[in-house]
C-alpha cells in the first residue's frame, strides 16, 4: 500500500495535480540525503518538431549548498523541472525548476531546419540510497515535451568526484549572517587572464555593489552568502561572431548568440561548473571582461554580463533577476516572428500576464496602488501581454528600482529558500 500511495504522489507532483494530504509532510533532509552534492550532466537535443534528453555523466561534490527545506516544492514553475524520487516507494524527495537555452532557441526560425544538442547541469543533493530521476522540459503552452526518468545509485563507482582537490580559488565576498540557511552566490570570472584577477575582483565587487543596492536584495543581504572564482583565461575578452573575433577563455562565451549581436552566453555549461567544483555556489553570476554590451540569464542555470560597459551595474541586476527570480522581460519588439508566449496562454512568470489566469500575481496592488495595472507591451510582445507598472528594471536600463511585483517576486523566492528559520 505505501508503495501505491507514493507512487500516486509522485504523479500528482510530476504532472501538476493537485497532491494528496500525506504528501505535504515535507522530506526531511537528513532522512534521505547526505551533505554532498550530486552533480546531473545532459545533452538536450533536437529540433522544432523533436526533443531527446540523455544523461552524460554524473559528478559527486564535496559539499552541499542549496535548500534543505521545502524540498518537494518549487520556487517558481520554471520551463523544466528535476524530480528527484525515492526508488524503493516512489516518494517524491527533492524538486527544482529550471529553464534551458535549448528549449529558448526551439523558439527561433534555425530550430525549424536543424538539429542541436545542448549542455546542461544541475545540482541536487546526494541521496543516501538509490532514486529515480525524472528531467521534463516543457513548451511555450507549459507542455511536457520531452521526459526522461533514470535510476541512480549513490555508489556508482562511475560517479567522478570532483572538487576534492584542484579546487579554483575564490575570494568571499561577503557572509551570510547564518550560513547554514542562506543563498550561495559566486561569481565567476570570465575573458580574464591571471593577470587581470585585480581586475575581476573589482569587478565582483561593484557587481555585488549593485545588485544589492536594489530592494528587496538590499534589506535581505544578510541572507545571501557570496564568492568571486578566478578562473583564468588564456586570453582576455569573449567571442564577438559578428566582427570574426574568436578568443580562448575559461568558459567559451561569445555574442551573437542565435544571431542576437548583444545576447553574450557560454554554451559550455560542463566547463562552469567544473571550474566551481569545491567551491561554494548554487547560483552563478559570470562576469564577461568586454567593454561591448550585452548579457543573459537563465532560470537556475546562469546569467552573464559584461562588465566595462557604462550600463553594467543595471544589467547585471536586470539579468539575475531573470536567473535567481526567474523574472520576465518586460520590454517588447516593435517586431515578433514568433511569439515566445502564446498570448492564450498564462505566463508562469510572476510579473507579466496574459490576464488567461491572473491568480495569484499582482491583484492584490490593483486598488491599493494608483500606479498598479495593466500595461500592454510584455515578454517581447507589443500586445496580448502585460506588465503590473508602467516601468521596472526588467523592463528599461534606466529605471531606478525593481517595480513592486518584481520586489514581491524576488522577496517570495528569498524567503523559499531562508525564511523557515525567520
Amino acid at each position: 500500500m505505501r508503495n501505491i500511495i507514493y507512487s500516486l504522489m509522485a504523479f500528482c507532483v510530476i504532472f501538476g495535480f493537485g497532491m494528496p494530504a500525506l504528501a505535504q509532510n515535507e522530506p526531511d533532509f537528513d532522512s534521505w540525503f547526505v551533505n554532498k552534492t550530486l552533480r546531473l550532466d545532459y545533452n538536450f537535443s533536437g529540433n522544432a518538431r523533436e526533443q531527446h534528453i540523455a544523461v552524460d555523466e554524473l559528478k559527486q561534490l564535496p559539499e552541499w549548498h542549496g535548500k534543505r527545506h521545502r524540498l518537494a516544492e518549487l520556487p517558481v514553475q520554471g520551463n523544466g523541472q528535476i524530480t528527484v524520487m525515492d526508488h524503493a516507494t516512489g516518494k517524491v524527495i527533492y524538486r527544482n525548476s529550471f529553464s534551458t537555452l535549448f528549449q529558448e532557441w526551439l523558439s527561433y526560425p534555425e530550430a525549424q531546419a536543424t538539429t542541436k544538442s545542448f549542455e546542461n547541469v544541475f545540482l541536487v543533493p546526494m541521496p543516501k540510497d538509490t532514486v529515480d530521476i525524472r528531467v521534463d522540459l516543457r513548451n511555450n503552452r507549459l507542455e511536457v515535451m520531452a521526459t526522461l526518468t533514470h535510476m541512480v545509485a549513490p555508489k556508482d563507482i562511475l560517479i567522478r568526484h570532483l572538487g576534492e582537490r584542484g579546487v579554483t580559488p575564490y575570494e568571499t565576498l561577503s557572509k551570510a549572517a547564518d550560513t547554514s540557511n542562506c543563498i550561495h552566490v559566486a561569481f565567476v570570472a570570465e575573458g580574464y587572464t591571471k593577470d587581470e584577477m585585480n581586475i575581476f575582483l573589482k569587478d565582483a565587487r561593484a557587481a555585488e555593489d549593485a545588485i544589492f543596492s536594489y530592494e528587496p536584495f538590499k534589506s535581505l543581504k544578510d541572507r545571501f552568502n557570496i564568492v568571486a572564482v578566478e578562473s583564468v583565461s588564456e586570453e582576455s575578452g569573449t567571442s564577438e561572431p559578428g566582427n570574426g573575433i574568436w578568443r580562448r577563455t575559461a568558459l567559451g562565451s561569445h555574442f551573437d548568440t542565435f544571431y542576437s549581436d548583444r545576447y553574450l552566453t557560454t554554451l559550455n555549461l560542463k566547463d562552469l561548473h567544473d571550474c566551481l567544483a569545491g567551491v561554494p555556489y548554487e547560483h552563478i553570476i559570470v562576469l564577461v571582461n568586454t567593454e561591448k554590451y550585452g548579457g543573459g540569464g537563465i532560470l537556475n542555470s546562469y546569467n552573464l554580463s559584461m562588465t566595462h560597459h557604462k550600463l553594467f551595474r543595471p544589467v547585471v541586476a536586470h539579468e539575475f533577476g531573470h536567473s535567481f527570480a526567474g523574472l520576465a522581460d518586460e520590454y517588447a519588439y516593435e517586431a515578433e516572428a514568433i511569439p515566445m508566449y502564446p498570448h492564450d496562454v498564462e505566463p508562469w512568470e510572476k510579473n507579466i500576464t496574459t490576464k488567461v489566469n491572473f491568480k495569484g500575481k499582482w491583484e492584490d496592488l490593483i486598488g491599493k496602488d494608483p500606479e498598479a495595472g495593466f500595461y500592454e507591451g510584455a515578454g517581447y510582445s507589443l500586445k496580448g501581454v502585460w506588465r503590473g507598472y508602467e516601468d521596472c528594471r526588467m523592463r528599461t536600463n534606466s529605471n531606478p528600482e525593481f517595480c513592486p511585483v518584481c520586489r514581491k517576486a524576488i522577496t517570495d523566492v528569498i524567503d523559499f529558500y531562508t525564511a523557515w528559520k525567520q
